[in-house]
């Protein structure tokens, strides 16, 4: 899918590059999208992802038995107010407004795969790395989330239902009130960071999915582009990378990716050096890693040009030696994690 210059600049595009895996159902083409896209989020711009998604569905002619659309219901937030006077709550109200929106922005009669954004629970996201028992709130429960996406399925918009920005705890509850209503078998999915630098679905979550028959959908495999190493050259990256573009406008991305982090920016620097060692570039590195995963479905990328989403296509050739492996994880433990 390309765009138009203003297009390419204005939205990232994110789509899917898929291993087989028994555990999803047969797919086409995947295609991911959120009501709150594009970011960083701003009144102005928030639905174009799923508008330009109908929109090139339908100058296209792309049968839409070719694609499988996934987007997002946006969590409780006091900031977005422009969607639904700021979602305070996945409430049934705010799920159901949420999925017939999405369906007219798109232009579609049902939806693929639709998946809640975060979690309307406190949970540590985006940065944090210790959960403390004092933040939690009060939340929806998990069942009244659950009876609404069950009424969207039987009305036929929705097919199946994905986590994201999920706990183990989390996966694990949502599956046990699925069973208890009938659901079990519609949640296929977990949409969770996972790259070189984020390896925290391996502690936990790895485990529920695997005996669960859940699927990561892992986003940021590239960590925002910042395992290219272009943001660490002499020149810092060109102006319109998106660490470049948006810096001090996109605090959920730069509170994970602080590149000004000095272990970042070596841990960076090792795997550079690894993919150049074995004639690969950095990003195919990074995104052939993910992919590599036995639970990772599919690896979500996000690409503002389009030699950069040839280059991520490109990637599904690439093959990581056992040798390769184990000097990224010799990295790995000399740096663990340096990007929750």
């Amino acid at each position: 899918m390309f765009r138009n210059d203003d297009i390419w600049r204005a939205e990232r595009f994110e789509a899917i590059i898929s291993p087989p895996r028994p555990s999803l159902p047969s797919w086409n083409q995947l295609l991911d999208s959120a009501e709150m896209y594009p970011v960083p989020q701003r009144r102005e711009t928030h639905g174009r992802s799923e508008e330009y998604l109908g929109r090139w569905m339908k100058e296209r002619k792309i049968p839409r038995e070719r694609l499988v659309i996934a987007t997002k219901v946006t969590g409780p937030s006091g900031r977005m107010t422009w969607i639904r006077g700021g979602p305070m709550a996945l409430d049934s109200r705010n799920i159901l407004e949420a999925i017939d929106t999405s369906l007219l922005r798109i232009n579609t009669e049902y939806i693929d795969l639709y998946q809640i954004h975060w979690p309307d629970r406190y949970v540590p996201m985006f940065g944090e790395t210790e959960y403390v028992a004092s933040h939690q709130f009060a939340s929806i429960p998990i069942a009244e989330q659950l009876d609404a996406l069950g009424r969207a399925i039987d009305a036929g918009k929705i097919r199946y239902i994905g986590l994201s920005n999920e706990t183990p705890y989390g996966v694990m509850k949502f599956l046990q009130l699925a069973n208890d209503a009938g659901l079990g078998s519609k949640i296929v999915s977990v949409q969770n960071s996972y790259n070189l630098l984020s390896r925290n679905f391996d502690s936990g979550l790895a485990e529920c999915c695997h005996h669960e028959r859940i699927s990561l959908l892992a986003y940021s495999p590239s960590a925002m582009g910042i395992l290219s190493g272009k943001y660490f050259s002499p020149d810092g990256g060109q102006p319109d990378a998106r660490m470049n573009l948006y810096r001090g406008r996109y605090s959920e991305g730069e509170s994970r990716y602080n590149i000004s982090s000095v272990v970042l920016r070596a841990s960076v620097e090792e795997y550079v050096n690894i993919a150049n060692k074995y004639a690969l570039s950095p990003i195919s590195l990074a995104i052939a890693f993910v992919l590599k995963h036995s639970l990772v479905a599919s690896a979500i990328f996000g690409a503002t040009k389009p030699w950069q989403l040839k280059e991520v296509i490109e990637t599904c050739d690439v093959h990581l030696t056992e040798e390769i492996i184990e000097e990224i994880n010799k990295v790995h433990k000399k740096y663990p994690n340096p990007c929750p």
